[in-house]
């Protein structure tokens, strides 16, 4: 096994164990997830807080969230389309929420990301037009009926998503409701039907 699938093995074992237990996880009991010994861990990272800043980062990585985008059959009715590309976005929130909040309540702190690592991830605006681009894929099968281009379709579409009621919220919309709201209006019928 290459350094870097060990890598990519370790953050995979960790980032749950970080959810739940925040910094103060033992890298004995990463370790033990990851089916390794412990002293592998540090071959492969200076430190746990290294190890922690690494977790961090994979969380925050937009490709996962892209990829299950892309998935989403294109031959399903668009509707239901939209609502899985919320399903599989809101997932990817709660994952760097999850991970975010728990190392943050335990009190960790990202260090400074060394030159070399600033290469791995992307900036948020890339990250953003990435999955944009992604449901605008989604929307590429229906475009003719679109009242714009897919694109700027695709941004109306995660506006109103980031922006919905917490799921402890009664105004929150399941994500087939929001698609349904987002693609036929609020109103229940047309001006033409009064």
């Amino acid at each position: 096994m290459s350094p870097e699938q060990r890598r990519e093995m370790i953050v995979k074992a960790a980032i749950p164990l970080i959810a739940e237990y925040g910094a103060a996880v033992t890298t004995s009991k990463i370790a033990r997830a990851a089916g390794i010994g412990e002293a592998t861990i540090f071959r492969v990272f200076a430190d746990k807080e290294e190890l922690l800043d690494a977790c961090m980062a994979e969380a925050m990585r937009h490709d996962h969230a892209v990829r299950e985008l892309m998935s989403i059959p294109v031959d399903l009715p668009l509707p239901d389309r939209l609502a899985e590309a919320a399903d599989a976005l809101e997932a990817h929130l709660d994952r760097m929420g999850a991970v975010a909040g728990s190392l943050h309540a335990s009190g960790h702190r990202r260090r400074d990301t060394p030159a070399g690592e600033q290469g791995r991830g992307m900036g948020r605006e890339e990250s953003m037009a990435a999955i944009r681009g992604a449901v605008a894929e989604l929307l590429e099968p229906d475009r003719d009926a679109l009242r714009l281009p897919a694109d700027q379709v695709a941004a109306l579409f995660l506006g109103l998503l980031f922006t919905r009621p917490r799921p402890e919220e009664e105004t929150r919309l399941t994500t087939q409701q929001l698609a349904d709201v987002f693609l036929h209006g609020a109103l229940s019928r047309t001006e033409g039907d009064r």
